[in-house]
Order: C-alpha cells, then sequence, then structure tokens
C-alpha cells in the first residue's frame, strides 16, 4: 500500500534528519538545512514532531526500537537452548542485530550506525539520556544475562566493563569517521562489517574475561 502524503513527508523528514545527524552532528544540524534535504517546511516538523528534539526522538527510536526487539529476540533463544549461555554466546547475540543493521540501508545501514557512534562522542546530554532510556530493558536482561555467565565478576567490576563493551561496540560501528581519528592505516576498512564482527567480539570477550586484580577481588569480597 502506498503511503499517504503525511506519511510521505514524515518519512522524508526522518531520512533527512537522519543523514543530516550523522554528518553534521546534533548541535550544527539545523531544522532549515533538514527540511530543505526533505523539500518541505518548517511547519511539518512542528506537525509530526513538536520541535527538533522530538525529530531527533523519533530518528533513534525508528532505527532502534526494531533493533532491541531483535537483541531481546536473540537472548530469548539463547535462554530457550536449555543451557546457560556463554559470554561470547551473549555477545554474538547483543551485536549481531546491530551488525545486520549496518549491512541494510533499508534500516539505516551505514548511516544509521555512524549516527549511532555520535552519540556515544559527542556531548549532548538530551541525546544520551534517551538513549539510555530506550535501551533499558535490554541493558538489564542483558546485565542479568552476563551476570550469570560470570559469576565470579563482581557486580560493580561487571557494570564497568559492559559500560566499556557497549562504548566500544558504538564506537567501531561509529564507521570511518570515527577510526579516521586514531589511525590512517589504508588496509582498513571500518565499514566492512563481517570483519568487524569477527574482530569485535574476541576482543570484547576477553576484556569481559580478563583476571581481577587483587585489589577488585578484594572489593568484591
Amino acid at each position: 500500500m502506498a503511503r499517504s502524503g503525511p506519511e510521505e513527508t514524515r518519512a522524508r523528514l526522518l531520512d533527512a534528519a537522519e543523514r543530516i545527524l550523522a554528518e553534521e552532528g546534533f548541535a550544527a544540524a539545523s531544522l532549515r538545512r533538514i527540511t530543505r534535504a526533505a523539500g518541505t517546511n518548517l511547519a511539518a516538523v512542528h506537525y509530526h514532531f513538536g520541535a527538533k528534539a522530538g525529530l531527533v526522538e523519533a530518528v533513534f527510536r525508528r532505527r532502534l526500537e526494531p533493533l532491541n526487539r531483535a537483541r531481546l529476540e536473540a537472548l530469548e533463544r539463547l535462554e530457550r537452548a536449555g543451557t546457560a549461555p556463554g559470554v561470547r554466546d551473549l555477545l554474538l547475540a547483543l551485536i549481531a542485530p546491530a551488525l545486520r543493521m549496518g549491512r541494510d540501508p533499508a534500516t539505516g545501514g551505514a548511516r544509521f550506525m555512524r549516527l549511532l557512534g555520535r552519540a556515544y562522542v559527542e556531548p549532548d546530554p538530551q541525546v544520551r539520556a534517551l538513549l539510555h532510556g530506550l535501551y533499558g530493558e535490554v541493558r538489564e536482561r542483558y546485565f542479568a544475562a552476563f551476570t550469570r555467565a560470570l559469576p565470579g565478576l563482581p557486580r560493580e567490576e561487571l557494570a564497568w566493563r559492559l559500560h566499556f563493551v557497549l562504548g566500544t561496540i558504538a564506537y567501531a560501528m561509529a564507521g570511518s569517521d570515527a577510526l579516521e581519528l586514531v589511525t590512517t592505516c589504508d588496509w582498513v576498512d571500518p565499514d566492512d562489517v563481517e570483519a568487524l564482527g569477527a574482530r569485535l567480539i574476541p576482543f570484547l570477550e576477553a576484556g569481559l574475561r580478563a583476571p581481577l586484580d587483587r585489589g577488585e577481588e578484594a572489593r568484591g569480597t
């Protein structure tokens, strides 16, 4: 069924905002620039989203709500298998849906992954608060699963390590803009999601399984 006029306008605004936010960042991207790219006007933004903050929220909800469902479904499949999932299984369940999204332009592709990376490396409190809320159930369910997979790790230490895991995933998925900050290696293709996943999961697993130092062991007892 073809989209009606208002639905098409809303989709054009979301597409334009996603692209321009990814290219220019949250502070620099103006509503006038977005509406010009979408072939519409400021009144359409106010009608569909209320203001720029509502538009930004809708951009993230459009992509992250399906991504979160896929991550929760992957976790539920592991938990129904009858054996407690291991660390690598959990990392794959967490990362694979994002890698699939990164390969598919219809669900945001590399452009949305780059935007998501920006959300973690740019100091925008409203966007970070939005992401914190959107990730709530995924964060709680996976934290519980990793707690079971790493029973010897104190809760506070696991929280720190998962914080680093999520930050690393976001930075890696941000693509070439982020990688260019730390390397000029022309043999590295940061948009090759298959190579990214193959290297990222063992790296993260090693970090989660790293032995505690004696000070951390003492605090965990």
